[in-house]
């Protein structure tokens, strides 16, 4: 199969549309509706639908696509790197890769701190589900991840390194208007009458965990594809919602936050392979490790439990699905 198909289909699946995607690609229709054709009768499945504003991808073409987005991702790295070396000089470029919110605020932040100590460095920055990341830092498509504690956890790999930055606070994302946007920590019982968005199940059961240890349900009405759909609902205020609170400092400008009392927490981390690490990891951990710390001055080992009036102990350890 040729790539160039494979990169026709999905950016037809980006755009939702035939014609679009023939106008990006310099094609005509026809010819990127010949294109599909031939890969629906090379795979002998039915790769997209159409529907009243364009076309989607059935439940086969999502997979495919999915898969194909990563083959042409490492392909597109293969030319990158050829063409790097083609004077014979090798400069190694870094690969990171962080779970969304982590990606959104403190990684770029420490590779900008390893930039301006270490100069010019060629990066990438690869966002992905803990899981996923700590597979291909197993294989070596990345140089280091920053990962979270999140169900299943994480395994105990003799093939990589493993180190701790901290725990992150769970805060509760609100449109900017909502009558409790800029109060202190509210307990789960005053939110108990709100409608809920989800992007997951995990993060769905740790909400779900944490408003029965406070004696109450929470609602989730509504369900998002991913964290920028969880927070476009929560700006537009159809919904509130449960977030990291590393993810505060990166948030549109039309969402804020409030703190939970004795609020869920997961535990951060940086994995790195054990053979053949890149110059460049050891530094960047230790600059991990401060942009956390940031964010985290204090951990709030002093929070006020959400059951009675006493300062709680340490951080539960609830976890969430990765965001």
């Amino acid at each position: 199969m040729e790539l160039t198909v494979w990169r026709t289909f999905v950016t037809v699946c980006r755009l939702g549309s035939l014609s679009a995607a023939a106008a990006e690609l310099h094609h005509t229709q026809s010819a990127v509706s010949r294109q599909i054709a031939g890969l629906e009768r090379q795979l002998g499945v039915p790769l997209m639908e159409r529907h009243a504003r364009g076309v989607r991808p059935t439940a086969a073409g999502e997979v495919f696509r999915h898969h194909a987005l990563a083959t042409l991702n490492e392909a597109d790295r293969a030319v990158r790197a050829a063409r790097v070396t083609g004077d014979g000089a090798f400069s190694r470029p870094l690969t990171v890769g962080a779970t969304p919110s982590l990606a959104a605020g403190i990684v770029p932040e420490a590779v900008r701190a390893l930039l301006q100590q270490a100069g010019a460095i060629r990066w990438t920055l690869l966002p992905g589900l803990s899981a996923q990341l700590h597979h291909r830092v197993t294989t070596g498509d990345l140089d280091i991840a920053v990962v979270t504690d999140a169900p299943p956890g994480l395994p105990h790999d003799p093939r990589v390194e493993r180190r701790f930055l901290g725990l992150d606070d769970m805060v509760v994302a609100l449109p900017v208007d909502h009558p409790l946007a800029e109060r202190g920590p509210v307990r789960m019982r005053t939110l108990a009458d709100q409608t809920w968005v989800e992007d997951n199940d995990g993060s769905a059961a740790l909400l779900h965990q944490h408003a029965a240890r406070a004696g109450v349900s929470a609602r989730i009405d509504l369900t998002a594809a991913d964290l920028p759909g969880k927070l476009a609902l929560v700006a537009t205020g159809h919904a509130i919602a449960l977030i990291p609170g590393v993810l505060t400092r990166a948030l549109r400008t039309d969402v804020t936050t409030v703190s939970l009392v004795d609020p869920p927490a997961r535990g951060i981390y940086t994995i790195t392979p054990r053979r053949d690490p890149h110059p460049c990891a050891a530094p960047l951990l230790d600059l991990l490790a401060t942009a956390f710390a940031s964010i985290h001055p204090v951990h709030a080992a002093h929070r006020l439990s959400d059951t009675d009036a006493h300062p709680a102990g340490p951080a539960l350890h609830d976890g969430m699905a990765d965001a």
